[in-house]
């Protein structure tokens, strides 16, 4: 076996585990480093070999694969384990994008790092990464919230746990279930704006964006944009602005002639009903 870039060197006495990123559709979206890893480890763990075959063959990596999928991980673990305790380096993959991403190998890292063994990450594609890099939505804070539930009760319960995140939210969803998804999305988070990436780096690439009503029209009155894989973005809920009435802006400047602001909005929050939050920064709003 050929030897490994300094950077990749494993321990004389013990193997490493690589997670190794591979294309989301693109072919040639893979690193000259993750191919080199794949041609020089011991054994490649991936989620489905077959599918992981032709990908294999267009690059010429001839490294025998073992299935580790989400039935049978528990099992591998005890084989990986022991073939790194051999100084064997082990890759694990993907069907496509980046290990432990909504798919499976969290258990066999958790207990690998447990017992103190290397682990490597080649990073490369990632789905959720490339939806963002070209939605138009803010990327300064988002969260991944994986593949939506099956019935529509399960996603209406996520769609108002989440509903006052501020942040964009990134789902992934299935073909089947795309516009029964944008429906109950609507009827609980609103008409937000929303962006839908489908078959990214893949033929029928398509990202389409607008409100959610817009894009239940689109998906709707077109069949192929409900084919394919998709990653779903929804833009963060937005401050609500608090109306105050004449009389409590009233009572807010005869407070703040003898009152610091922050007391005065807590008596007038008291008063009015309004939150002492909002009093507080119009007081602040209105100093002077």
């Amino acid at each position: 076996m050929a030897e490994f870039a300094q950077s990749d060197t494993a321990s004389a006495q013990l193997g490493t585990l690589y997670i190794v990123a591979t294309p989301i559709g693109n072919i040639e979206d893979i690193s000259a480093r993750a191919i080199r890893v794949l041609k020089e480890v011991d054994l490649i763990c991936a989620e489905d070999t077959r599918h992981s075959q032709r990908l294999m063959q267009h690059y010429q990596i001839g490294t025998p694969m073992m299935s580790l999928h989400e039935h049978n991980e528990m099992g591998r673990i005890e084989q990986v384990s022991a073939l790194v305790k051999q100084a064997k380096n082990i890759a694990l993959i993907s069907d496509a994008g980046t290990p432990l991403i909504s798919d499976p190998g969290f258990k066999l890292v958790r207990e690998i790092r447990k017992q103190g063994f290397r682990i490597s990450p080649i990073p490369g594609p990632s789905a959720i990464i490339t939806a963002l890099s070209v939605a138009g939505l803010a990327t300064d804070s988002f969260s991944f919230w994986g593949f939506l539930p099956a019935k529509s009760s399960g996603r209406k319960q996520v769609f108002t746990d989440l509903s006052q995140h501020k942040e964009t939210l990134v789902f992934y969803e299935s073909s089947h279930r795309i516009l029964d998804c944008l429906k109950d999305l609507k009827e609980i988070m609103g008409d937000r704006e929303l962006v839908i990436a489908r078959e990214l780096t893949k033929t029928f690439e398509t990202v389409l964006s607008g409100t959610a009503s817009s894009l239940i029209e689109k998906v709707a009155g077109d069949l192929d944009q409900q084919k394919g894989e998709f990653v779903l973005m929804v833009s963060g809920a937005e401050d609500k602005v608090v109306e105050i009435d004449l009389a409590t802006e009233k009572l807010m400047l005869a407070l703040l002639e003898e009152l610091p602001p922050n007391k005065a909005a807590k008596i007038a929050a008291q008063v009015s009903g309004v939150k002492k939050k909002a009093l507080y920064q119009w007081a602040l709003d209105h100093k002077g």
